[in-house]
């Protein structure tokens, strides 16, 4: 199949043909993540396939060119200067990672381990990613390896589980830099990656080994002089001065003097068209002699010292005080921080002055950009010392809380802007919409350390920057997808805020950053604290949102919350927000309302119908798409429970066009994202709409906040998939989610139960019984660890197998349980359907009695309806009957099951053996 796409697509198309991952495909084409993921999204909905594996095959098939743009790894430096020497600790690094899969860098601050990193990475076969830990803070270093892969944490899914999905992907390199300042963190970072990704190896630059079981070191020590050190200082030379000549004796001399270190080469020639060699000499001889003392062992030390020392010195006091301020920023700068630094000074002053330091070597320009700068870590430790020294640091660190906060507050706000301009999922966008919503991931991606930093550094107290500060990293980190950090910055924010009503408010954000994430316990006690600082204000109608929501949380989302809140405690609460809100209040009436269809009778997990009706009711006069959605959330679930799958099918239809109406940046609408998007594809299946199911289940796996999640979205979707006849996706899908629900130590996950018996089921309608009983003991587990019963689903799956096969000894005993009673019951007529057609087949007598009865739940589903008109036909030989059956699952794309009705209709069977062999042909299974 040949689809008509963009020229963009047809870019990304050719990336994923070229197996390149959605971070590789973005650095490549110079745009976003999320862009690359809707124009996935977009392309599997055109090519008609399920994932990208098949997406790959099809773009093969049709010919398209795999040549992609080459472009820089991700993270990789962009180098400023051509790279010299160092051919033999090349040669060693490649040879140390065919011992083992985790080397080092050794050596001195100076050495060019880092430069030499990024050359290995650049020319590594396989591919690879640079995560520069210089200005990362001790526990962020996964944060910085998922801002370089291109992931984020999303619904169930921590950061770190996402970075190892990624790395899982491919036998690529992964350069950690600079790990001297958080050399625990990066060694446990390192230990887990590499005893969950087999194919991934790590290159570490460290001044001390990480000291990880397997490591291998190799050191780097100065460059050799009479080659390397002279090479490198000409070429840095002559890049100051074209018109630079050197006499090779005192060139020699110099690099002698420098101890060979490249860094020290590189300041000092810097200033060689100033100095000339000789000065040069004499400037090194007399800063040397300052420096006595010491072990001999720091003499290379000494001799990098003496260049930063003689540098500064050759300053003048305006480069000298800027330089020294320089140090605050751990990462990158531009002109606009750096004059926030220096009050009552203009930018263009402070530009040329920012100009003299580069000229110097002293300020490097940030890779890959124009107007951006940074210190190298070791000139950066040098002027720190000398900002402590000079008295000024206390003043400076002021002056970089105030610009941090104004910072990322004027982010939050144009982020918070773009929101309201209604930046949702329901389709993709072009390049032009999508990358100007996202300009601000590029900003706060640049500052970020900085602004964990200037947090991190501010003095204890409530109100002003520092709190400004934290509730705005709460709000970025969110939508940057650091769920998990986002939480703790706003209960920060929540702990440094001048007043009880900004602190209800942080801890409101806080209990919204993702309930899916952590425990539904944590949520409720964030509320209710919440609600505790809003009476504190005086703010009764905020009080009584924030326990009304607490209680509807509970209700509504049992399974998280390791234990129930007992229902006599939520009618308390409940009580309690009716007592203090003004029910006259739009918000207040609509979470009063919501919390009470979720608590209006006894059982759990059961909304009272009559209440949930009038809490739609009441939350569609607020006009608030998040409102309307829980309310439609409460009369969906009424109609499962009562059966009425189709009405649910409506409700749910429209939970997912009001997606487009929120802003999905903001904490208060994750929960109504990710459920809407979890249960979309689940609702389309129990009303056996298949098309419906599969495009949920593509924008769920291509959503940024729910995501392709190794077990969770792949459950929702491998049903649909089998249910259509796609076989192979649904087998590679399921092989990753069980052994992600293995890794992740087989939680309690009731749900998993339908998607691992269709997983069997798909090896059932393959004729392959020993897979089959495997999938079906696998069921058996998932039973086990949820403490649940089987479901109808189950029911559905043994007696469609039993179809499938032939085999009808165990038919009466099928059929029985098909038509028995579940305690996951939504998927009855599928149940029903199967075992009355396994009935009609295996000649049993109460056949008729089974199809009349399973006819009563067939017109809630689909699926259902098109069984048992095959059944039907089949029962009384009646061709019309099977054509009709033919039709309605034409009309749900349930090829599959259409194949194989055709092979009982005599003049159409041929059709059907052709369909039939190609389905599974596709799935790489030879011809039945």
């Amino acid at each position: 199949m040949i689809a008509k796409v963009s020229q963009r697509e047809a870019e990304v198309l050719a990336a994923v043909a070229a197996r390149l991952s959605n971070a590789q495909i973005a650095n490549r084409l110079r745009i976003s993540v999320r862009t690359v993921e809707s124009h996935v999204a977009s392309l599997l909905r055109k090519y008609g396939v399920a994932d990208r594996q098949e997406l790959a095959q099809q773009a093969v098939q049709a010919g398209v060119d795999r040549d992609v743009p080459d472009g820089p790894q991700p993270g990789v430096p962009t180098p400023m200067t051509s790279f010299v020497g160092r051919e033999r600790e090349h040669e060693a690094v490649l040879a140390a990672f065919g011992a083992s899969r985790l080397v080092t860098l050794l050596g001195t601050g100076g050495a060019g381990k880092s430069r030499l990193a990024a050359e290995v990475c650049s020319s590594y076969p396989a591919g690879g990613a640079f995560v520069d830990l210089v200005p990362v803070r001790d526990g962020f270093v996964t944060q910085a390896a998922a801002k370089v892969l291109g992931v984020g944490e999303r619904a169930q899914q921590p950061l770190e589980d996402a970075v190892i999905e990624r790395l899982r992907r491919d036998r690529a390199l992964l350069v950690l830099d600079n790990c001297e300042h958080v050399l625990d963190t990066a060694a446990g970072f390192a230990e887990r990656m590499l005893a969950a990704c087999p194919g991934t190896r790590i290159l570490v630059t460290s001044r001390e080994r990480l000291g990880v079981p397997g490591e291998r070191t190799v050191p780097i020590g100065p460059l050799p002089l009479a080659s390397d050190a002279e090479a490198l200082f000409l070429d840095r030379a002559t890049a100051a001065d074209p018109e630079f000549d050197a006499d090779p004796a005192q060139l020699t001399q110099i690099c002698a003097r420098l101890d060979g270190i490249p860094l020290a080469i590189e300041l000092a020639a810097a200033r060689s068209a100033s100095l000339g060699l000789a000065g040069l000499l004499v400037a090194l001889d007399d800063t040397l002699r300052l420096l006595t003392g010491g072990r001999a062992a720091d003499r290379r030390h000494r001799s990098l010292r003496a260049v930063l020392e003689w540098s500064h010195d050759l300053l003048d006091e305006e480069e000298q005080a800027l330089f020294r301020r320089l140090s605050m920023f751990c990462g990158g700068f531009d002109l606009a921080a750096a004059t926030a630094l220096t009050p009552g000074r203009p930018p263009g002053a402070v530009s040329h002055v920012l100009g003299r330091l580069v000229d110097k070597s002293l300020v490097v320009r940030a890779p890959g950009t124009a107007s951006r700068w940074r210190l190298l870590q070791t000139v950066r430790a040098f002027a720190e010392e000398l900002l402590r020294d000079s008295g000024e640091h206390d003043a400076a660190r002021e002056l970089h809380l105030l610009w941090a906060a104004g910072t990322a507050t004027a982010m939050r706000e144009r982020l918070i802007a773009a929101g309201q301009h209604g930046a949702g999922t329901a389709a993709p966008c072009e390049d032009s919409q999508k990358d100007g919503a996202e300009v601000w991931r590029r900003e706060f991606d640049e500052v970020s350390d900085d602004l964990r930093a200037a947090l991190a550094a501010a003095p204890p107290g409530r109100g002003g920057a520092a709190h400004r500060l934290a509730r705005s990293l709460g709000h970025l980190t969110f939508a940057r997808r650091f769920l998990a950090e986002a939480q703790s910055h706003y209960r920060q924010a929540a702990e440094r805020a001048p007043g009880p009503a900004e602190a209800a408010e942080d801890l409101r954000n806080a209990a919204d950053c993702s309930l899916d994430n952590i425990s539904g316990q944590c949520v409720f006690d964030l509320l209710l604290a919440s609600a505790a600082q809003a009476h504190a204000a005086g703010d009764e109608n905020g009080r009584a949102v924030a326990l009304a929501r607490a209680v509807e949380t509970a209700a509504r989302f049992l399974a998280s919350f390791p234990e129930g809140i007992p229902g006599e405690r939520l009618r308390r609460h409940l009580a309690e927000a009716a007592e203090a809100g003004d029910p006259g209040d739009p918000t207040v009436a609509a979470a009063l309302a919501a919390a009470a269809a979720w608590t209006g009778r006894p059982g759990a997990f059961d909304p009272d119908p009559a209440l949930a009706a009038r809490a739609l009711a009441v939350a569609r006069t607020t006009g608030d798409a998040v409102l309307v959605s829980a309310g439609l959330d409460a009369v969906t679930t009424a109609a499962v429970r009562a059966g009425r799958h189709r009405e649910a099918r409506r409700y749910t239809e429209e939970r997912l066009a009001l997606l487009s109406e929120m802003d999905r940046d903001d904490p208060r609408s994750a929960i109504e994202i990710v459920d809407t998007l979890h249960v979309a594809c689940t609702d389309a299946i129990v009303a056996g709409d298949l098309p419906a199911a599969i495009t949920a289940g593509r924008i769920m796996m291509a959503d940024d906040l729910v995501g392709d999640h190794p077990y969770i979205s792949a459950s929702r979707l491998i049903p649909a998939l089998v249910l259509t006849g796609e076989l192979g996706a649904a087998l590679r899908y399921g092989e990753r989610m069980w052994a992600s629900w293995e890794r992740a130590g087989r939680p309690p996950a009731g749900w998993l139960l339908p998607s691992v018996s269709a997983v069997a089921l798909a090896h059932g309608l393959l004729d392959d019984p020993v897979r089959f009983r495997l999938w079906r003991h696998r069921a058996g587990v998932v039973v086990d660890h949820a403490h649940a019963g089987l479901t109808s689903f189950g029911a559905f799956v043994d007696a469609r197998a039993a179809l499938q096969s032939g085999d009808l000894s165990d038919a009466t005993a099928l059929v029985e349980r098909a038509f028995g009673t579940f305690s996951m019951g939504r998927y009855a007529a599928y149940a029903q359907a199967a075992g009355a057609e396994l009935a009609v087949v295996a000649g049993l007598p109460d056949a008729p009695d089974r199809l009349a009865a399973a006819l009563l739940t067939a017109g809630e589903n689909h699926w259902a309806s098109a069984c048992l008109a095959r059944a039907g036909g089949r029962l009384h030989a009646d061709p019309d009957a099977l054509a009709a059956s033919v039709a309605q699952w034409e009309g749900i794309d349930a090829r599959l099951e259409r194949a194989h009705t055709l092979l009982l209709i005599p003049h159409r069977a041929e059709e059907g053996r052709a369909a039939l062999d190609a389905l599974i042909t596709s799935t790489g299974r030879r011809t039945l």
